[in-house]
Order: structure tokens, then sequence, then C-alpha cells
């Protein structure tokens, strides 16, 4: 584990590769799961700003899963989430000519048409972050739908935090994404 500010991150962030592999894995991630993308508050009014936009990217099942524009709801943790379509995807993909997931917020935020990306716990993943009394947490989750990504990661040797560096930035700051790197530097990037 490793101690930056308020955050325990575990050593997976720097030990484990990983680099999206949408060829192979078709965006499982936002199809596959128990429960909708977690929700930050700024994020639900962003969204809820910005819906009649978002909903010109939807798919026609999305679109009918969030009638009355409820597009989240508390799971079964308490967290806020994004709905699902028939307790699959997210309300928010809409399937390629390659029946690839994509995100119609991303897919909006892409073409300029609002200056909202996707929410962090999606942009993030495979990292996820806990928050406690006096500190947070973040470790790496582990999921078989990631199986290509890490094997594509260790193929081009890239770590997780450098796989995520735009999201990292996005949430934290380019000063800790600085931070990570040299400790990744110093500590776990082995050279012979």
């Amino acid at each position: 584990m490793v101690e930056i500010e308020d955050k325990i991150i575990s050593d997976e962030l720097f030990e484990k590769k990983f680099v999206c592999d949408l060829q192979k894995c078709k965006g499982g991630c936002c199809v596959e799961g128990d429960s909708g993308a977690p929700l930050r508050a700024e994020e639900i009014k962003e969204i809820s700003k910005n819906l009649t936009t978002i909903k010109s990217e939807m798919s026609t099942k999305g679109l009918n899963a969030i009638k009355n524009n409820d597009f989240h709801y508390v799971d079964s943790d308490g967290d806020k989430v994004t709905k699902l379509v028939d307790g699959k995807e997210c309300v928010f993909v809409f399937f390629d000519k390659n029946n690839i997931a994509k995100c119609s917020i991303e897919s909006a935020y892409r073409k300029n048409k609002i200056n909202f990306n996707k929410p962090i716990s999606c942009h993030l993943y495979p990292v996820r972050i806990k928050k406690y009394d006096s500190f947070t947490a973040v470790n790496v989750d582990s999921w078989h739908v990631c199986k290509p990504a890490c094997e594509c990661g260790a193929e081009l040797n890239v770590p997780v935090f450098k796989f995520l560096k735009d999201a990292i930035v996005r949430f934290w700051g380019l000063d800790f994404f600085h931070h990570l790197d040299s400790v990744f530097n110093d500590f776990f990037n082995k050279k012979n």
C-alpha cells in the first residue's frame, strides 16, 4: 500500500497491467453486474441538466427505461447508481455497428454537445474508491469481464494508473498523477 495525502492506494495500481480491449470485451463492464454505475451528487445534477442532449445519443431501450427522466436509483448498498435496462446494461448504453457497448454521455461529450464526461466511476474503472472517515481507499477491482484488458495491458506493459491518466487527472489533478508516476518510478518500475 502507498499513502499519498489522505489516500491509501493499493499496490495493484502500479503492479497490475490494464488496457481496455473493446474488440474482445465488447464493453461488458457497461452491461454486466448487479447494479448501475455509481453516481456522485454533482454528476446527477450535470446529467439532469444535460439529459435532453444526452437522450439524442441513447438507445430506444434506454429511453424507454427513463420515460420519467428518472435515470438513477438507490441500490441495495445505499448508493445512487444509473438505472439498468432489463437488469442488464446501463440506461446510457448504446451499441455501435460492431455490437460494442458505448456510453451516450461520453458520446455527447466527445461531440462537444455537453461539457460533462461520463461518471467518474466509469472513467476510473477498474479503480474503485471508498471513502472512510479519515482516509480514502483506492483499489483495483478484478472482474472476469476485464480479462482481455489485463491481457492487453500485460502485452503492452501498461500499469493501471498510466492507462487511467486522463481519469486520474480529471478527478485528482495533474500533480496527483505526477506523484503516482514518481512512486511508480521509485518503487515499482523494476529495471534490469
